[in-house]
């Protein structure tokens, strides 16, 4: 049996260890089944609902617990129970929400592990979103979504916006300059800004892991593509972000490594999952 080296490796979902088919390849199965099997600890974390990424760790035969919500959410996979329950006030995500609206782009918010939207159901960029995390989105349409949570009066995890891609850098940097005094602003994909509390993101989310292992952070490897992954990058000993990653997280990286499609979440526990 192979010598583990660095005991704790954490991944992003999407655009990571998810390829571009929307599958996990066998290499990268075979690389996680073997490091978990030597005694090395590998989890994901990811800004999906906690209902939709269970049923992919699972899939993976991963044990352990799972990082969801941009860090919000952390849990158990084999039991679902929840570890740390994060999020902000039914107040402070109409406020984000306000924001998004008055740059005239869609909202959806995420509540008591239900999606609300404001794009109707027909909507492709919808669909696939839906395709793609297994959630069915609830269609908000008679009100402004911030006022819907208002009335709802529940606590939210997260607040995002699905945009056209030559949208997302505006949208970003108007909801910047407005929220980040006080929010988490932040981007997952081409297509996704995003808003959660502040504090509550991967790079808190992966030394809440490393405290629950009892693992010291330098013997950590973090791998993403995307902005919310920069603060797991910057607090594990070794960021590393894959070859489709966005300009701005190969500039906080400490390597770069194969793409998606070419298996570098693989390439990476190999090179230092295990002692040579």
């Amino acid at each position: 049996m192979k010598q583990i080296d660095r005991r704790l490796i954490v991944s992003d979902f999407d655009g990571t260890l998810l390829s571009t088919k929307y599958d996990i390849p066998q290499r990268t199965r075979r690389a996680v089944a073997e490091y978990v099997a030597c005694g090395g600890v590998f989890a994901i974390a990811t800004g999906r609902m906690l209902c939709s990424i269970l049923p992919r760790a699972r899939e993976l035969g991963l044990k352990g617990i799972v990082i969801a919500y941009q860090g919000s959410v952390i849990a158990d996979i084999e039991s679902g129970k929840i570890l740390k329950f994060g999020g902000f006030s039914a107040q402070m995500a109409a406020e984000a929400l306000r924001a998004i609206e008055q740059q005239g782009e869609s909202c959806q918010v995420y509540c008591d592990e239900k999606l609300y939207i404001d794009l109707p159901e027909d909507n492709p960029h919808l669909q696939l979103y839906e395709k793609i995390t297994g959630v069915k989105a609830i269609n908000v349409l008679d009100r402004p979504l911030s006022r819907f949570v208002e009335e709802k009066g529940r606590p939210c995890q997260k607040v995002a916006s699905l945009v056209a891609p030559q949208n997302r850098a505006r949208l970003y940097s108007a909801l910047s300059e407005k929220l980040s005094s006080r929010f988490d602003v932040t981007c997952s994909a081409n297509v996704l800004v995003e808003v959660s509390p502040l504090g509550d993101d991967k790079g808190q989310g992966l030394k809440f892991l490393a405290e629950y292992y009892g693992i010291p952070l330098s013997s950590s490897v973090a791998i993403g593509d995307n902005l919310n992954d920069a603060s797991m990058l910057k607090a594990a000993g070794i960021g590393v972000a894959v070859a489709n990653s966005s300009a701005e997280l190969k500039a906080v990286a400490d390597e770069i490594t194969l793409s998606n499609d070419e298996c570098g979440v693989a390439e990476i526990i190999y090179k230092y999952g295990f002692k040579s």
